[in-house]
C-alpha cells in the first residue's frame, strides 16, 4: 500500500507542477503538456486527446503490457500483442501501410519509457504523423479521463484484489434479480434522474480500484462518466454486456 501511495502522489506532483507551468504560460492543466525538448515526437494534452478521441482523428495506442491494458486502457485505444522487436511491422500491418496515419501513444506517465521508445522507432521507419500523450494513463485517471476494462482484467480483479470495489449500473429490479458477489448497486438512470443522491462508495481509501459494471457499455460508461467529476480516481467500467460478463464470472 505504500508504494502504491508513493506511486499515486508522485502523480498528483507530476499534475501540480503541470499545472502551475500552465497558469503561468495563461492555459489551464487540461492544455499541459510535459513539455520536453529534443524529443522525435511532439505530445498531445489531455485536452487534445479527449478531442481525439471525440473525433477518431487518430488511432491511440497504448504501449504497455496485455496484462496492463487488460486492467483498464483508454477507451477505443489498441494494443500490440507482439514482442517489442515486432512492434514496428505490427503498426504498418494496422495502417495498411499508410505511414502517414496520424498515430497517437501512450503508456504508464511522465516516466514511463515504452511510449518514446516506440515513437522514436516508429520516426525511424518513416512514419510522419506520431505524437505521444506522455502524461499518460496515471494522469489521464486523475483528470478524470474514463478507462475501459477487459473481461481478461476484470475476471483478474475480482479474483485476486480484494480491496476492489464492483458496482453494478442497472435497475434495481435488475440488481435484485441476480448480480455479481459482493457487488453493490448504482442505478445511473436513479443517479441522473436525482433518485439516488448517494453513491455507496469507499471513503477509507480513495485509492481503491472501482469497477462498473452495467446492462452495456454504453450503461457502465455512463456511471462512470458521473463519477469522473468525483475523487475516485481508479475507476474503470467495462465495455461488454452483463450477459458476456456473467458467462464467465459467477453470479450470486
Amino acid at each position: 500500500m505504500a508504494i502504491r501511495n508513493i506511486v499515486h502522489a508522485a502523480a498528483a506532483g507530476i499534475v501540480i507542477l503541470a499545472a502551475a507551468g500552465a497558469r503561468a504560460d495563461g492555459i489551464n492543466v487540461f492544455q499541459a503538456t510535459l513539455a520536453e525538448s529534443g524529443q522525435k515526437t511532439s505530445e498531445v494534452s489531455t485536452e487534445q486527446m479527449r478531442r481525439i478521441l471525440l473525433e477518431d482523428s487518430a488511432i491511440v495506442l497504448d504501449t504497455r503490457s496485455r496484462l496492463e491494458f487488460d486492467a483498464g486502457h483508454i477507451p477505443a485505444a489498441r494494443n500490440l500483442v507482439v514482442v517489442p522487436e515486432g512492434q514496428v511491422a505490427a503498426v504498418l500491418q494496422m495502417v495498411g501501410g499508410d505511414k502517414e496515419k496520424a498515430l497517437v501513444l501512450y503508456c504508464n506517465g511522465p516516466y514511463c519509457q515504452a511510449s518514446r521508445r516506440l515513437a522514436d522507432q516508429l520516426v525511424d521507419a518513416g512514419f510522419s504523423n506520431v505524437r505521444r500523450y506522455q502524461l499518460g494513463i496515471p494522469i489521464w485517471r486523475a483528470l478524470g479521463g474514463p478507462t475501459a476494462i477487459e473481461l481478461g482484467g476484470f475476471k483478474r480483479v475480482f479474483g485476486h484484489d480484494q480491496t476492489a470495489v464492483f458496482i453494478d449500473a442497472r435497475a434495481t429490479d435488475d440488481f435484485v434479480n441476480g448480480s455479481l458477489q459482493g457487488a453493490l448497486s448504482a442505478p445511473v438512470n436513479d443517479i441522473l434522474s436525482g433518485k439516488l443522491k448517494k453513491i455507496s462508495l469507499p471513503e477509507d481509501d480513495f485509492n481503491r480500484r472501482v469497477v462498473l459494471f452495467g446492462r452495456d457499455g454504453a450503461q457502465a460508461r455512463q456511471l462512470a462518466d458521473v463519477l469522473s467529476k468525483r475523487p475516485w480516481h481508479n475507476v474503470s467500467y467495462f465495455a461488454g454486456s452483463y450477459e458476456a460478463l456473467t458467462a464467465d464470472i459467477q453470479a450470486k
